[in-house]
């Protein structure tokens, strides 16, 4: 029953949504330990910004080793979660402030590494390429619903932030029991090998047009992705002050149905549409609205909360329905021995631009205000858009 594809598939769906819960596990608290440990906002963005560098660490790692190629991903995924959970957890039980909290979230970050492009070459294994765009964009809607988990715990639960962050801590240890237990690599990239070492991989595919391009609209796309996602709260929080002169809207959910709940309709829908209309068309069309949202952002900073909802909706589907038809395209045009490889260096610079959107907005938005914080990330979706239509255009895709 387990070794169908469309139940493994599912079930490393579970693992993402459990695993991916300690990701923003942190930023999903920053009011409550800015409050707590008397810190501002730019102490408070390394809360997010060290997992992000954790993350790129771990990946750099990992595609030096090739271990999503030499290691049973399954394995590597339950371990991985594994040590995401225990240093979330510790964070929890144990942190009084930043000192603490930072090597905590490093640590985070890169074992998780180990279980999102792990996830991605897993999905891939089980899903022939026909039917690819859909298996990527439902593990990518995995990931989102994940990485939106803690905002729903909050909200939800009326938990004190130790107890957010057990909770996540506790999903991720759930999701690594389901990984070593059920969870098992598909027939499509040739299971059971073990290719020589390669890590010159992670750059020599940058030579061929066909991986360069579809790295270049991944690039965009996480120039926008990840700074969205950490600041979309401050910027509801920002509006909310400015409209009403209080805070009269449940930021959390509102967070979570943005981009947990719309984003993983997205992801369905871009996975979809990347198997009907092809992977170019998929993702230049996500690009344009993200894009467009971006430009659009500053009018609806302070409008009523029936235009807020719907700009957050809107922008929370768009801005992730291209991230698997990345992850599908690359897997496609890579060397088949090095998929894993090609996938972990494919996120680890992209993580690495995130750290440096997330870094800029709250700077910008000190400088001028929230309501043009977010024009910055324009430029990510346009450059995105750009490449892939490139990439639409060429002969092959080899």
């Amino acid at each position: 029953m387990t070794s169908r594809p469309g139940v493994q598939r599912a079930l490393i769906a579970a693992v993402q949504v459990l695993s991916l819960a300690v990701w923003f596990s942190a930023s999903a608290v920053v009011p409550a330990l800015r409050e707590s440990w008397q810190i501002g906002a730019a102490a408070s963005v390394w809360l997010t910004a060290s997992v992000q560098l954790g993350f790129v660490a771990g990946a750099v790692a990992s595609t030096v080793l090739n271990l999503a190629d030499r290691v049973r991903p399954h394995l590597l995924m339950a371990g991985s979660a594994t040590l995401a959970a225990a240093c979330t957890g510790v964070f929890a039980l144990t942190v009084h402030g930043l000192a603490g909290a930072i090597p905590l979230r490093f640590l985070t970050g890169v074992f998780l590494a180990g279980v999102y492009p792990v996830g991605m070459k897993l999905t891939g294994s089980w899903a022939p390429p026909a039917r690819r765009g859909l298996a990527f964009g439902v593990m990518i809607g995995a990931l989102t619903l994940g990485s939106a988990l803690p905002h729903l715990i909050g909200g939800l639960g009326d938990l004190p932030w130790r107890g957010v962050m057990g909770t996540a801590a506790g999903c991720a240890l759930l999701g690594a029991v389901l990984a070593v237990t059920l969870v098992r690599e598909g027939p499509q990239f040739a299971p059971g090998t073990s290719p020589r070492p390669y890590p010159r991989y992670a750059l020599a595919m940058f030579g061929q047009r066909g991986p360069r391009l579809v790295n270049l609209g991944y690039f965009g796309h996480m120039w926008e992705l990840y700074a969205l996602w950490t600041w979309l709260p401050s910027f509801l929080i920002a509006g909310t002050a400015a409209r009403t002169g209080g805070d009269d809207a449940n930021v959390s959910l509102l967070a979570f149905l943005a981009i947990g709940i719309a984003g993983v309709a997205g992801c369905l829908a871009g996975g979809w549409a990347a198997d009907r209309f092809g992977r170019p068309r998929a993702a230049v069309t996500a690009l344009v609205v993200s894009g467009a949202c971006c430009l659009a952002s500053p009018l609806f900073f302070a409008a009523p909360p029936g235009a807020v909802v719907l700009l957050g909706v809107v922008w929370g589907a768009a801005v992730i329905a291209d991230s698997g038809v990345f992850s599908t395209a690359l897997s496609e045009v890579a060397d088949k021995r090095y998929v894993g490889t090609a996938l972990t260096a494919q996120t680890a610079i992209g993580f690495a631009l995130t750290v440096v959107t997330i870094q800029l907005v709250p700077v910008l938005a000190d400088a001028v205000g929230w309501r043009w914080a977010f024009l910055l990330l324009a430029p990510g979706p346009a450059v995105g858009a750009l490449a892939m239509r490139a990439f639409g255009r060429q002969p092959t895709r080899a």
